[in-house]
């Protein structure tokens, strides 16, 4: 299979972007019993800003997405989402190795990220790619475990 790049995302892709956000995190929904918080984000704000990258699927549309926000001391991943239509694919891999090289390229040390303690799929996959847990806490409705992986 061609290895599919990954590109800033434009305006026209909002509705995909929106759509994949929501096909990834819906199944949570009931399990952690709160709307996760990608589903309820600006996506075009977050485009136009330059925060969200794609990845376009082997038939076309939009496979999967991270949403970055760059910081003074770290690149912080607000979210990663893979349509299920692309699981097993490679996707989720591939999207984690470009946060990091985006976070060397922009010469900062470490990325940080927090899934919901209910996620424990997400719990068992970020150690596999180098993440530590750095702490637990609880922000408003959401139960959060807090990573860093450090880069340099």
């Amino acid at each position: 299979m061609e290895r599919q790049r990954i590109r800033p995302a434009v305006a026209s892709d909002v509705p995909a972007v929106k759509a994949v956000t929501d096909a990834a995190y819906r199944p949570y929904v009931a399990r952690i019993g709160v709307v996760p918080q990608p589903m309820e984000a600006d996506h075009a704000a977050d485009v136009a800003a330059g925060k969200v990258f794609v990845t376009d699927g082997p038939g076309g549309g939009v496979a999967g997405l991270v949403v970055v926000e760059a910081r003074a001391d770290h690149l912080f991943l607000d979210s990663i989402a893979v349509h299920p239509d692309a699981h097993g694919g490679g996707v989720g891999r591939r999207l984690l190795r470009f946060v990091d090289a985006h976070a060397r390229a922009l010469g900062l040390p470490e990325v940080r990220l927090y899934t919901n303690a209910m996620m424990w799929e997400n719990r068992e996959i970020y150690p596999k790619y180098g993440y530590e847990v750095v702490e637990r806490r609880v922000d408003g409705p959401y139960d959060r475990v807090h990573y860093r992986k450090r880069l340099l």
